[in-house]
This record gives structure tokens, C-alpha cells and sequence, in this order.
């Protein structure tokens, strides 16, 4: 199977912050799950989306924008199999699917536009190497989301 980057789709999320831009939905996670739990939990919780975690695209250290604090961020590829009607954040946050060029454009944080990069090269390449034991296959168009844990 062929995958070409204009038929990736990625959902974003709206910041709570009004005006702050688009994103991949994040968070921390807690002592006693693993940072793919955390990742699943948090898209659930941000953007209302189920999936299954895929392995892990990198790790990114940036500052806050509010204050000098150093985060960690882990970049993880969802693929989507459901979207919920009503999820804790429904109120506070739109979820949007875009095309991979829309995303670039919107994304606010220079680690997650890498990691989106990271997510198209791996999704092309797989594609054209036709590995079909591969994890990612895109069934149709907007099944993919990136999630973050910082």
C-alpha cells in the first residue's frame, strides 16, 4: 500500500486557551500508568478520540511558555478506531481533522511539528516499502491523531 502524504489526515485540538492556536492533544501522566496509557487516557480526555497507541515517534525537552520550567515531551501516533459524543473536555476544546499541510501551518509548538514530520515520514516510507505487518495502515483518511505526554 502506498501511502502519499495528501491523504493523511491528523486531528487537532483547540488550546483552552482562547487564541492560542491549534495542537496535538498532551499532558502528564500519573505514577502508576505508563506514558502509553497516559496518551491514550489524555486523548480521551482532550480530544474524545479511542485508539491504539503506536510506538513512540521521540522525545522532545522544551520550556514552558508561562515560566522557566523544563518538560519532556514524548510523541506517540493514535490510530483512531472511535469518536466519542461526549468526552470530559467537550466543552472546552473543538477536535478537528486536517490535512498534514493545514496542520503544519496551525500547530503552536515547534516540538509537535516535528514529531508531525516525523509521523509522515514514518507513514510514507512504510507505505512504499509495502510492509504489511507494519502497525500503521490507513484505512481512510483521518484515523491518525499525535499525542503527547509532557
Amino acid at each position: 500500500m502506498v501511502v502519499i502524504e495528501e491523504e493523511i489526515e491528523v486531528l487537532v485540538i483547540t488550546s483552552q486557551r482562547k487564541g492560542k492556536g491549534m495542537l496535538f492533544p498532551k499532558g502528564g501522566w500519573e505514577i502508576d500508568e505508563s506514558i502509553e496509557a497516559a496518551a491514550l487516557r489524555e486523548t480521551i480526555e482532550e480530544a474524545g478520540v479511542v485508539g491504539d497507541v503506536q510506538n513512540k515517534l521521540g522525545k522532545w525537552n522544551f520550556k514552558s511558555k508561562n515560566n522557566d520550567t523544563c518538560y519532556e515531551g514524548h510523541m506517540f501516533p493514535l490510530l483512531v478506531k472511535e469518536q466519542l459524543d461526549f468526552w470530559p473536555e467537550k466543552d472546552v476544546r473543538q477536535r478537528i481533522w486536517i490535512s498534514v499541510r493545514e496542520a503544519r501551518k496551525v500547530c503552536q509548538y515547534w516540538w509537535m511539528q516535528e514529531a508531525l514530520e516525523l509521523l509522515v515520514n514514518r507513514l510514507c516510507s512504510q507505505g512504499n516499502e509495502a510492509k504489511t505487518d507494519q502497525v500503521v495502515h490507513l484505512a481512510r483518511p483521518g484515523n491518525i491523531t499525535l499525542v503527547a505526554n509532557a
